[in-house]
């Protein structure tokens, strides 16, 4: 059991049967009365986020979570199938867990799978990609304002901002965090 002294960002506590992570804390001590930690939490499985406040000396329950690096295989009508690293067991993950990530799911791609009393809750991408352009229209001559954009098709579907200069065939850097392009990569 955790204390509201241990709250910290990023603590994985389970609340009426949900996982939820601190998203952010602050510890108040009144002039009168006793002292109490106001907290921001998110649920994991359904991504809706509560205030909620702990008096001191309250016992918070861990969540019983393990995060298992695991490689994508395929994507079907069950959702995204991915193979444990460790045991080589499979697991469907549904497409409300993936959410929009999927843009950068290429295949054989190992990730960092949480799994929540053995169901998979959430994705850890890596903060980088390198995805193939497939298809984007060549920039116009002239066409040349400074941080001019066009949308560019990847491997994986996904349709992003590149500058101008960006062609087809291209390798580029996508941040998976923001889903912008980084840099052109070389190969």
């Amino acid at each position: 059991m955790y204390e509201t002294s241990d709250i910290r960002k990023g603590l994985k506590v389970e609340i009426d049967g949900d996982p939820y992570v601190v998203v952010d804390f602050q510890f108040v001590k009144p002039g009168k009365g006793n002292a109490f930690t106001r907290t921001r939490i998110k649920n994991l499985v359904t991504g809706s986020v509560l205030d909620k406040t702990y008096k001191s000396g309250e016992k918070l329950k861990p969540a019983d979570m393990e995060e298992r690096e695991m490689q994508f295989l395929y994507k079907n009508e069950e959702g995204f199938h991915f193979m444990d690293q460790g045991n080589f067991e499979q697991y469907a993950v549904p497409e409300k867990v993936v959410d929009e990530d999927y843009r950068f799911l290429q295949e054989n791609m190992v990730i960092m799978v949480l799994l929540f009393k053995g169901q998979p809750v959430s994705l850890s991408f890596p903060n980088f990609v390198h995805l193939l352009v497939t298809q984007t229209d060549p920039g116009v001559k002239g066409d040349t304002v400074t941080g001019a954009k066009k949308p560019a098709t990847l491997e994986t579907g996904a349709i992003i901002s590149v500058p101008l200069f960006v062609e087809t065939g291209d390798k580029l850097k996508i941040d998976t965090r923001t889903g912008e392009y980084v840099e052109r990569v070389k190969g």
